[in-house]
């Protein structure tokens, strides 16, 4: 089996879970966004998820994405994916991630979130990027302040200067379930978190819940967009830099 068809395989089994969790959870397919995880996978790999109808992708690392985002544009001029920053952010990288990210889904501090207006404005005033940028604040569901995260009772206030930050558009939040905690309880809280956020921002829906291991539940709780790296390509294939 190539490494075209390995995917082809993987892609399908995924779908189908996916689709089997909005089934069980009475949701459409179409509620729920699928967005592949290339990080510390080759360009290569999401140019062959591109050619499979995928059209949303993500990276942890800046370093490693800026220069596969310009190889994936080399090998498939034409997609027009989207490109997500998942990872945590230190903000003397602002100005690297808005050249490449239409979505950054880790802002969890007024400070990132001021640097990445200003590098944002910057960037559109340089021609660098044609749209505002679209972010997640990440809500921090465990008490280990190496994975980030906004504390859950600091979102709304951060919410509000995320809003007040000209050329950024605040479209929802994201949270990674706790290593060894219940996956069900995590993603309840995210969900009634967002509740509260979209009664003073309709127009931040998204909620970014649920990896290769935990998808199902987090599209019982409301999840309408899955992080889906392993599932998808399989163990590690590059050392990122």
């Amino acid at each position: 089996m190539n490494r075209r068809e390995e995917i082809a395989e993987s892609l399908r089994e995924v779908e189908e879970r996916v689709a089997a969790a909005c089934r069980a959870a009475g949701r459409e397919r179409s509620e729920v966004e699928l967005l592949a995880v290339t990080k510390t996978f080759p360009a290569s790999d999401a140019a062959l998820l591109a050619d499979l109808g995928l059209t949303a992708f993500a990276e942890n690392r800046e370093q490693e994405a800026r220069g596969k985002v310009g190889e994936f544009d080399a090998l498939r001029p034409a997609a027009g994916v989207r490109w997500h920053m998942v990872g945590q952010l230190q903000r003397n990288k602002a100005r690297s991630v808005v050249r490449w990210a239409d979505v950054v889904e880790s802002v969890d501090s007024e400070r990132l979130v001021a640097a990445l207006g200003k590098a944002t404005s910057n960037a559109l005033a340089a021609g660098e990027r044609s749209a505002p940028l679209e972010v997640l604040i990440q809500v921090g569901l465990d008490e280990s302040p190496g994975r980030g995260g906004c504390p859950p009772e600091q979102v709304q206030s951060l919410a509000e200067v995320i809003s007040r930050t000209s050329d950024l558009r605040l479209r929802g939040v994201m949270a990674v379930a706790p290593l060894g905690g219940d996956p069900v309880v995590s993603f309840d809280t995210l969900s009634a978190i967002s509740e509260r956020l979209r009664r003073d921002h309709p127009e931040a829906g998204d909620v970014s819940a649920g990896m290769s291991g935990d998808l199902e539940s987090a599209v019982a709780h409301g999840s309408t967009r899955v992080r889906v790296g392993t599932a998808l390509l399989g163990g590690r294939r590059l050392i990122s830099p």
